[in-house]
């Protein structure tokens, strides 16, 4: 199993997850050409993917989805209650409505509940032949139930939005602030490398940082905070860039 993020940022997010006999994009926040150009890059088509799986509305996720329904015959894979804040650019026979658990070729992934001010929003655990990829971004917090099911998997992509002063010394008027602080906001680095002590195991190998703020974080700052909570030689940390694919990254 395979995982490229090809955008990470408030400028648009989109990411590919190979498996054997299933492939997935998840989020489409970035150009049509931009997915396509990368995809033949890496001696991929569109045709090869079986669906979009779609984290949440927001433009920064979404804002390319509609010339991709267009241009290829690729499935959105969604919950129902998803749909409404779609259904202007997504025909509803372009939909697979998925279940909190649901199983597609050899492939089996688990949603993820996630706290953020969009009508819905989720993330993923994508396992495969028992190796797994956490895939969470823009969320305030992360309940319980949801972390002991992350527990000892593979790979992590999490978001690590802010640094708590930055943000708070920032330019940001006080309701943005208040609103990426909230509940329902974005995860900061204290509180991901938190997270993220507690949920890595021995079978983890990478962790990718995701979704860094340009105007309230630094790639350094991130990665310094989780890899002083953590301190494991074994995990590789990645930083997700916003203009510059990453490397794939196998488990």
């Amino acid at each position: 199993m395979k995982l490229k993020t090809i955008a990470s940022g408030s400028k648009g997010n989109c990411s590919i997850v190979l498996c054997d006999e299933t492939k997935f994009i998840i989020d489409m926040g970035i150009s049509y050409l931009t997915l396509k150009r990368s995809l033949e890059e890496n001696s991929l088509s569109f045709d090869q993917f079986t669906g979009i799986l779609i984290t949440h509305n927001h433009k920064d996720h979404i804002s390319g989805l509609a010339s991709l329904i267009k241009k290829t015959h690729i499935k959105v894979f969604i919950p129902i209650e998803m749909y409404d804040g779609i259904k202007e650019i997504v025909p509803k026979d372009r939909c697979e409505f998925i279940d909190d658990k649901f199983k597609t070729n050899d492939t089996e992934i688990e949603l993820i509940h996630t706290s953020h001010d969009a009508p819905y929003s989720i993330g993923f655990i994508i396992t495969q032949n028992e190796k797994s990829i956490v895939y969470v971004t823009d969320t305030g917090y992360i309940n319980r139930k949801y972390l002991k099911k992350m527990e000892n998997k593979d790979l992590y992509l999490i978001e690590s939005n802010h640094d708590e002063v930055m943000l708070m010394d920032g330019p940001y008027p006080r309701f943005l602030k208040e609103r990426v602080i909230s509940d329902k906001g974005h995860l900061s680095n204290t509180t991901t490398s938190k997270y993220l002590s507690k949920i890595i195991g021995n079978k983890t190998k990478y962790i990718i940082l995701a979704h860094i703020s340009e105007k309230n974080n630094t790639e350094e700052l991130a990665y310094k905070c989780t890899k002083e909570e953590i301190n494991n030689e074994k995990v590789r940390i990645l930083i997700a860039k916003q203009y510059e694919e990453s490397e794939f990254i196998e488990v």
